[in-house]
């Protein structure tokens, strides 16, 4: 989108935002109505629910990678990078491990989310204090030690593979990948619920997060409690990851391209604009993408696949470019 450079910021930003909602408003009513030809009460129940799950995931993945981001002064990391993704995975084949497939089957998504979330954010607080331990602590060491950790997840998570019956391993197998077909009533509302929650919070504090933008050092000096905001947000940033993995499964390279595209398309980057923009470009590419695939071609669970491969794509893009 191009944005005539002599127009005011904020004009430019209502602008920004108002095309992108009036294009997710579209968007979303023919998610809703394509195709419909009869029994209109249980379709539109049944795409309501896809619809605030698709809203949601795009709010928790977009905007806990900006996040993310901010925090760590990077535009090509990821909450994966923490390990998050691989913790989730090493938590199903536990469960299963543990359980068996009866077990794991009787066990709902709501009783693994209020295992998993708290799980997830302890793993965050324990990685931050590799940031506070000494005066010299800095992200790089966050950063790997959150690589480090996600290497001996993904290990452990192997080795367990081997071990479980493959006929008990092919029950949980389908939550090793994002499914953006099915709905879990329960799970949503928790979702929705953490997606308000979390924006009174983060809107509360985005002018803190343009100034976090400035680096450690600039942000103290211009009176941030650096420690507290960057422990509320790495919480922030588990919980949010672990509704999008709860709902759908996880997604690693889905909230990199939505970064990369805001970023690429905003006229300015104050988070008071980035927030909101990160979460309608989600939710446009997850609706449009859905549409397109399920509903227009037939092809279910192809969605995931597309953005996986796009996203890598834009991940290898952004680090030859960092190069040149």
């Amino acid at each position: 989108m191009q944005l005539n450079p002599t127009m005011p910021s904020h004009y430019a930003s209502a602008r920004f935002l108002g095309v992108l909602s009036i294009l997710l408003i579209i968007t979303s009513i023919l998610f809703m109505t394509y195709g419909v030809k009869g029994g209109w009460d249980f379709v539109l129940q049944l795409r309501g629910k896809k619809l605030l799950m698709l809203l949601t995931v795009a709010y928790a993945v977009g905007v806990s990678t900006l996040l993310f981001q901010t925090l760590t002064h990077n535009p090509i990391l990821t909450p994966g990078l923490l390990g998050y993704d691989s913790l989730y995975l090493l938590l199903q084949t536990v469960t299963l491990f543990v359980f068996g497939a009866v077990g794991y089957t009787s066990i709902g998504a709501l009783s693994k989310f209020i295992i998993e979330a708290p799980l997830m954010m302890i793993a965050s607080l324990l990685l931050f204090r590799t940031l506070t331990k000494n005066s010299n602590g800095d992200l790089a060491r966050l950063i790997l030690t959150g690589m480090i950790f996600g290497v001996m997840f993904r290990s452990f998570n192997s080795l367990l593979q081997r071990l479980i019956d493959p006929t008990v391993f092919a029950v949980a197998q389908t939550r090793y990948f994002a499914q953006f077909t099915s709905v879990n009533l329960s799970m949503l509302i928790i979702g929705i619920s953490v997606m308000l929650v979390s924006t009174v919070w983060i809107w509360h504090m985005r002018f803190q997060l343009d100034v976090l933008m400035l680096g450690r050092h600039a942000s103290i000096a211009l009176g941030i409690n650096y420690a507290r905001l960057s422990r509320s947000i790495l919480l922030w940033i588990a919980l949010l990851v672990s509704v999008s993995t709860a709902l759908v499964g996880p997604v690693s390279f889905f909230g990199l391209l939505i970064c990369a595209l805001v970023n690429a398309c905003v006229p300015n980057m104050k988070h008071q604009l980035r927030i909101p923009a990160a979460f309608l470009v989600a939710a446009l590419v997850l609706i449009s993408g859905q549409l397109l695939f399920e509903h227009l071609f037939g092809m279910q669970g192809v969605l995931s696949v597309v953005i996986e491969f796009c996203g890598g794509i834009v991940f290898l893009w952004l680090v030859l470019k960092r190069k040149r």
